[in-house]
């Protein structure tokens, strides 16, 4: 029996981490060889990218795709860890905040900017991850880096609710994110309650797109199955797209051998796919010659 092997698409329920759809995955596939292309955090639900079996390779072109959140920001309130996971750390009247305030806010955290990421994030500092050093009482510091913001806007109007615990009135304002890869929501959360001057956090969190790939299109937890998986030829061509190399052309991919001549004629950088719709490799360009950077042993 051939070893399954493809990308699975999974919608993740909240309350569980991303390693926990991963072994489950792991079960139900019948293989440990199983990776995912970017985290979410518990409270959050949403799409994860799973490579399975020899596909695992495509994951590295999956990270770095740009992707759609939906959230719900909670202003008037702060947490230690941005997001409602972690405890309140102050809580501040919002009765002064209006829609052009917010509108404001929220155009300045729009395109490219600098963001700081949540110190309880998963970056590692001197080899260890941020939120581990920050749950053993460190401090952490973290560098700013660009990232891009294309679309920050307000799906619903705000609603004034009752605060954590009974506190203070809150406003809560669900919104859409488009952004580049390593963009943190719970930071624009924090940052635009900072511009406000009251604080703000995330309460939901929702992952809808990773580049081509929409939650409409996976699966729930009770369907983790070999037949759902996406092929490695179906996926390569969708995030690099396809080019048709002839058997003579896949066979020498597939040996290492350079496809003489034929930068003119086949994109460097794209999926190269065989006449039976297989996935022979990425290309790359070697002076007027392509090569196949990762090949495909698998009929995926």
């Amino acid at each position: 029996m051939t070893d399954p092997s493809g990308i699975l698409l999974v919608d993740k329920p909240g309350g569980m981490t991303s390693h926990d759809v991963v072994a489950r995955a792991r079960r139900a596939m019948g293989t440990r060889k199983v990776g995912h292309a970017g985290t979410l955090d518990p409270m959050a639900t949403g799409l994860l990218v799973l490579g399975v079996g020899a596909a695992t390779r495509l994951l590295t072109f999956v990270v770095g795709l740009d992707k759609t959140y939906e959230a719900t920001i909670r202003l008037g309130e702060s947490t230690d860890t941005d997001d409602a996971d972690g405890a309140v750390t102050a809580s501040v009247p919002v009765q002064g905040v209006t829609d052009a305030d917010i509108a404001a806010g929220i155009a300045a955290l729009t395109g490219t900017i600098e963001q700081v990421p949540s110190t309880v994030s998963a970056i590692k500092v001197d080899g260890r991850r941020a939120y581990d050093r920050v749950r053993s009482g460190e401090q952490v510091a973290l560098a700013a880096r660009t990232v891009t913001v294309s679309r920050f806007q307000a799906r619903s109007p705000r609603r004034l609710v009752e605060g954590t615990g009974g506190e203070r009135p809150v406003i809560d304002l669900d919104v859409v994110v488009d952004c580049s890869s390593g963009t943190y929501v719970r930071a624009l959360a924090r940052d635009l309650g900072a511009a406000l001057e009251v604080g703000g956090h995330l309460t939901a969190l929702r992952r809808t797109r990773i580049g081509p790939f929409s939650v409409t299109e996976a699966v729930g937890l009770e369907d983790l199955d070999p037949g759902r998986l996406l092929s490695a030829a179906a996926v390569a061509s969708a995030v690099l797209g396809p080019v048709a190399v002839t058997e003579d052309e896949a066979r020498d991919l597939r040996h290492g051998k350079r496809i003489l001549g034929a930068a003119g004629r086949l994109a460097s950088g794209r999926a190269a796919i065989d006449p039976g719709g297989r996935l022979v490799g990425i290309l790359e360009r070697r002076g007027d010659d392509l090569k196949s950077t990762m090949n495909m042993a698998e009929g995926s």
